[in-house]
């Protein structure tokens, strides 16, 4: 199969380069594509009759997406507008973009080869080897993100059987659709360590030992995540267990002591709030747009990869 020859940049590419000092140019910089390539080796798809775009040239338009939460029709328009972005991806000026159908094919190409999980854990290996994920600390916590899909109703199906209900925080009513679980090092850096999907009615604590990478010296989390078990086992795997405490039917009041100590807790695990804040305020990460689980957790795992970049080029500016 022919490929598409990219990135041969020509005189209006030198006119137009700008200063590339941007977020997308340090990345370019400080990532290993290579190592993601060899990942990627074996995709290839242009579309019936047509020469395919070479995939990692795919996965970083991909990554462009998420990081400014862009649909692949969107994500088609910004890459034939945006400078940037074609510098990024790898596009000359006078190139042509891959169209939303090819970004939608090779994004499904991803799930059916179940990479996305190998292509975080790359990610994480450069992050490790590059001396900014800390492992100090492992910071758990989850969010619920609706899915596009209406919940059944009537004799009317739900378009997405995967998805579920929870309840809303602080407001009437419920939202349907799924959970992002994350585990956040405790850094500067605040790096995603770990993600994992479910729907969004499963509770927060089912998954956590999953989150858990077990190299971190303390784990910080909510009173929802703390068992006597999981206690117990973070300690025997000499981990720090801080788990906030809740009060359950005999104890129904907390001591001053416990209060305290939660507060402490609190304190020191805010910081994972500000990751959820920059998923969905300015990643844009408010819906889930594809149906069923797999495509649901290839979606919340792109965006963890691409948040990951956007702070490892923040730290490194």
């Amino acid at each position: 199969m022919a490929i598409k020859r990219t990135g041969q940049l020509g005189f209006a590419d030198a006119v137009l380069a700008g200063s590339g000092d941007g977020p997308l140019d340090r990345l370019s910089r400080l990532v290993r594509w290579y190592r993601f390539d060899k990942q990627l080796a074996g995709l290839r798809d242009g579309g019936a009759g047509r020469a395919a775009w070479p995939p990692l040239v795919l996965f970083k338009a991909l990554l462009v997406g998420a990081l400014h939460g862009l649909s692949e029709r969107e994500l088609e328009a910004a890459l034939a507008d945006r400078l940037s972005f074609r510098r990024f991806v790898g596009l000359s000026y006078e190139e042509s973009v891959p169209d939303h159908s090819v970004l939608n094919r090779f994004r499904n190409e991803l799930v059916e080869h179940g990479l996305y999980e190998k292509l975080f854990a790359e990610l994480d290996k450069q992050l490790e080897a590059a001396g900014v994920m800390l492992k100090r600390g492992t910071m758990l916590d989850a969010t619920v993100i609706e899915t596009v899909s209406r919940p059944s109703s009537g004799d009317r199906q739900s378009l997405d059987p995967d998805a579920g209900f929870a309840k809303r925080t602080g407001k009437p009513g419920s939202t349907f659709g799924y959970k992002a679980h994350v585990g956040v090092d405790e850094g500067p850096g605040g790096f995603i360590r770990s993600v994992l999907t479910t729907p969004a009615n499963i509770n927060d604590t089912t998954p956590a030992d999953l989150l858990i990478r077990g190299d971190e010296k303390v784990v910080w989390a909510d009173a929802a995540y703390h068992t006597h078990e999981r206690q117990a086992s973070l300690k025997a795997r000499g981990i720090k267990p801080r788990l906030a405490r809740r009060a359950n039917r005999h104890h129904p009041e907390l001591s001053p002591r416990l209060k305290h100590y939660n507060r402490l807790i609190a304190r020191r695990r805010a910081a994972v709030e500000t990751t959820f804040a920059t998923l969905k305020n300015r990643m844009k990460l408010t819906r889930i747009r594809y149906v069923g689980l797999l495509k649901a957790s290839a979606q919340i795992t792109l965006c963890a990869i691409a948040f990951n970049l956007r702070r490892w080029a923040a730290i490194t500016a």
